[in-house]
């Protein structure tokens, strides 16, 4: 009996070790699983509530898109066959060279990174129509005209930079390169259901034209499905874009 007593004196700091490490590492999976879920969540919500609209929306999803700036006024309408591929149909003006593009527009997103607390996405996208010559020498002149792009951009909650570049050709009317980059801040992280602010600083690079860098700062403004930005460039131009999503 004194045996058996002693061993029984003896289980219960062995018992009790054993199970503040059960409880210990129990709690170590409750963290990891809370971080997994705010991680996902985080996800979810740059997926819903991107600081930019992309050029691929939800899969049967549409985009209507204005932009308006010194060096150019287009319109574009897209539908998102996939959550990864668009169509759709562009018109552009541009007003250094004084000509329009019209044509038919595919966007693809080639690849995607979901980090804990951020995302990021590199697209490709293209388009082909005709342009028409609306002054100088070519005045009234129709011509096979189209461009490839790529743009890439990376953000979390609070912070955002983009960078895209586009090669146009249109035969003897124009034909050039050009480049833009984007940083900007929120002020504030709204939820899902309120209005959002971005506070945003974008660079232009065309570098055949009279005036090759210009730089504009803008606010973004969106909810929902809504964007709207409003800026003015260095040069005193203004800026106004707005998109919605279907």
């Amino acid at each position: 009996m004194a045996g058996c007593l002693h061993v029984r004196g003896a289980d219960p700091p062995m018992l009790n070790d054993l199970w503040d490490i059960i409880v210990m590492i129990d709690e170590r999976r409750r963290i990891r699983r809370r971080a997994r879920l705010s991680g996902v969540a985080a996800l979810l919500a740059l997926a819903a509530q991107p600081a930019q609209a992309r050029l691929v929306s939800w899969p049967e999803g549409s985009m209507l898109m204005t932009a308006n700036d010194s060096r150019a006024y287009s319109l574009m309408y897209s539908y998102s066959t996939d959550a990864r591929t668009a169509f759709g149909y562009t018109l552009e003006y541009w007003r250094e060279a004084d000509w329009q593009f019209h044509g038919v527009q595919a966007n693809r997103l080639l690849k995607r990174w979901n980090f804990p607390d951020a995302q990021a996405n590199i697209y490709a996208f293209g388009a082909v129509g005709g342009a028409y010559s609306t002054g100088g020498l070519t005045d009234g002149d129709w011509e096979p005209a189209g461009f490839v792009g790529v743009e890439a951009d990376v953000e979390d909650r609070r912070y955002y930079a983009s960078y895209e570049a586009r090669l146009y050709e249109a035969g003897s009317i124009d034909g050039f390169f050009m480049q833009k980059a984007r940083i900007g801040i929120a002020p504030y992280v709204a939820k899902f259901n309120e209005t959002h602010l971005w506070l945003l600083l974008q660079v232009d690079h065309y570098p055949e034209s009279d005036d090759p860098v210009e730089f504009t700062a803008f606010v973004r403004v969106f909810k929902g499905n809504l964007w709207a930005e409003a800026g003015v460039s260095d040069t005193g131009e203004p800026l106004f874009n707005i998109t919605f999503q279907f």
